[in-house]
């Protein structure tokens, strides 16, 4: 049986959980590609800290150029992740010839279609399953399962720690800073969450999966981002109320009118009939809308070194049958020919709004906040109010109709400076059609 020689560099906790599943399985994969795959190398910057994983300490090096340059490995697993160092490595990686996988979304959200340009050039593959959605199949689902379909829309909830925090805050009736600490206890959280909580991480796995979804060089710098570090346990409870869940969704969705897409992150009011509303803890979700298949929705484990490991293995394999039977993988259609980016400005969102304010208990006051919201083309469609005994204050809750992304921030502005209004209002986004 042929042999593949395969290198990986960084040996964190997922580069640990690939050796674990490779030593796991790797008989079950050779009898499915026909050939065997041997890891060769390992480079990390740490080699002397003991992994929980069982491998030869002579195959470490602190120098990747050890695997960049030998040209008996065929196949280059980077999981360094971050921008720098990894770009590099996997430039040259290409360059001499051989097949990545890769899943490093931060560097994919940035120089994707670059990178993917440079593996077409040199003759070989750039694999990135396990970049969004962990051990969850998005990735070549769109590429080839769903490729026939001109897609409508696609909603991802692909951050286990936003998805935990709003998971807890629902059902357990906690505050956002309680939760926080709760998830950072039990490892659900970094350190420092700021990634993660700010919605950064999802933006740059929507900006990969609307890249692929659209066929446009999509980064993470077009990505529209507002994270959950703003919701309160009361905005749960309305959402509830009201009929909806909140979650942190990353979407992308084409315009039927004018054909330009929306890429954007921030918690957003879905229906509690929608499938996604029932992505709770650290489980991701994703719904792929499009013309044929109509909704097809993907859940499962987003992120640990077992899931993950499985994207990445499925990668290695497909590299690995390239190399095994002497034939290039397909050049990827966004280094072939990207379509012109036409993205839609998120002033130029139309979509339902749900607004939270505080203002004076007292008569009129609804009239004022409806005439201002009126005047700027946005009619309330639900609403709630809740006086405080003796304080003198109102909560007011508001969802309007489809309307304008400006006019309703402009009518916000106009509803903040009222003599009546005790609270500014905070605003998120409805989405009803999942």
């Amino acid at each position: 049986m042929k042999e593949i020689k395969v290198g990986l560099i960084g040996f964190g906790n997922i580069g640990t959980g690939v050796v674990n599943s490779l030593n796991q399985n790797g008989e079950l994969i050779a009898s499915r590609i026909g050939a065997r795959l041997r890891l060769v190398r390992i480079a990390d910057v740490d080699i002397k800290r003991k992994r929980a994983a069982d491998y030869d300490p002579s195959i470490l090096t602190t120098d990747a150029n050890e695997i960049l340059n030998d040209p008996e490995i065929a196949v280059v697993i980077e999981l360094v992740g971050g921008l720098e160092p990894a770009r590099t490595f996997v430039e040259k990686a290409l360059r001499n010839g051989k097949h990545v996988v890769t899943a490093n979304k931060a560097m994919l959200a940035n120089f994707g279609a670059d990178l993917w340009r440079t593996a077409a050039e040199c003759g070989v593959g750039l694999y990135f399953e396990a970049s969004v959605g962990g051990g969850i199949p998005i990735i070549r689902a769109l590429e080839l399962g769903l490729s026939a379909n001109n897609f409508h829309s696609i909603y991802g909830i692909v951050n286990g720690t936003c998805n935990y925090i709003l998971t807890q805050m629902a059902e357990e009736h906690k505050a956002f800073d309680t939760v926080l600490a709760e998830a950072q206890a039990h490892g659900y959280a970094e350190p420092d969450p700021t990634f993660d909580i700010e919605g950064y991480d999802t933006a740059h796995k929507t900006a990969i999966l609307a890249s692929l979804a659209f066929q446009q060089d999509v980064r993470y710098t077009d990505v529209y981002v507002e994270g959950i570090t703003r919701i309160r346990q009361v905005d749960i409870e309305y959402a509830r109320e009201l009929g909806y869940t909140i979650k942190l969704l990353g979407i992308a969705k084409r315009d039927p009118a004018d054909g330009r897409v929306e890429v954007r992150v921030h918690p957003t009011l879905l229906p509690q009939t929608s499938l996604l509303a029932h992505v709770n803890g650290v489980y991701n979700g994703i719904l792929a809308v499009g013309d044929l298949v109509g909704k097809t929705m993907f859940y499962g484990r987003g992120a640990g070194p077992a899931p993950t490991a499985s994207a990445v293995l499925s990668d290695v394999m497909a590299a690995a049958t390239a190399v095994a039977a002497g034939t290039k993988p397909a050049e990827h259609r966004l280094a072939a020919e990207p379509g012109v980016k036409n993205l839609k400005p998120i002033a130029e969102l139309s979509t339902a709004y749900y607004l939270r304010l505080e203002a004076i208990d007292k008569p009129g006051v609804m009239a004022q906040l409806g005439g201002v919201l009126g005047a700027h083309n946005v009619s309330i469609g639900s609403m709630i109010q809740r006086g405080r005994h003796d304080s003198g204050r109102a909560e007011i809750i508001i969802v309007t109709h489809t309307a304008r992304e400006k006019d309703v921030q402009d009518a916000i502005k106009e509803i903040a400076a009222l003599p009546v209004t005790l609270e500014a209002p905070f605003v998120l986004r409805v989405e009803e059609d999942l």
